[in-house]
């Protein structure tokens, strides 16, 4: 592939911090929310639609490749979250029966949890439309994300 690799961040007036990705092989590895970025941090043009989305255009980023390197079971539930549309959520219960898992299980429960705050690339996997639980952003972040989405 000869997708450029590296760290890509741009301000977000609206987030009022960084947009940071992690990308290799043109995949996202990584997003994070720094006060400042990486000094060897460069522009991607990902970061233009981040950016326009941002701004209030309605993106799924469905197309956007996102390595999905954690554990199995974290795995795949965390691609039922990228099926959650744009504007639209879920509880943690929800999510349990969507992703095939006992939705009245505490431990379970709390399983999804972890998972959905272990989240690596907030934004590409949408933790923020689950209403009930972490996400992998910081809490004020999520919070603009939803609010952005009408959540």
């Amino acid at each position: 592939m000869d997708e450029p690799a590296g760290i890509f961040a741009r301000k977000s007036g609206y987030l009022d911090c960084y947009v940071q990705l992690g990308i290799a092989q043109g995949r996202v590895l990584s997003v994070t929310f720094p006060a400042q970025p990486e000094d060897a941090a460069a522009e991607h043009e990902l970061l233009d639609r981040v950016e326009r989305y941002l701004q209030g255009d309605r993106d799924e980023f469905d197309d956007v490749a996102v390595a999905m390197t954690m554990p199995t079971d974290q795995r795949e539930l965390l691609q039922r979250v990228r099926e959650l549309p744009y504007g639209e959520n879920a509880t943690a219960e929800q999510l349990a029966l969507l992703a095939g898992r006992d939705a009245t299980d505490e431990a379970e429960l709390q399983a999804i949890r972890e998972a959905l705050a272990a989240n690596p690339t907030p934004i590409f996997v949408p933790t923020h439309r689950v209403r009930d639980g972490p996400g992998g952003a910081p809490p004020a972040v999520e919070a603009k994300l939803r609010a952005l989405e009408g959540l």
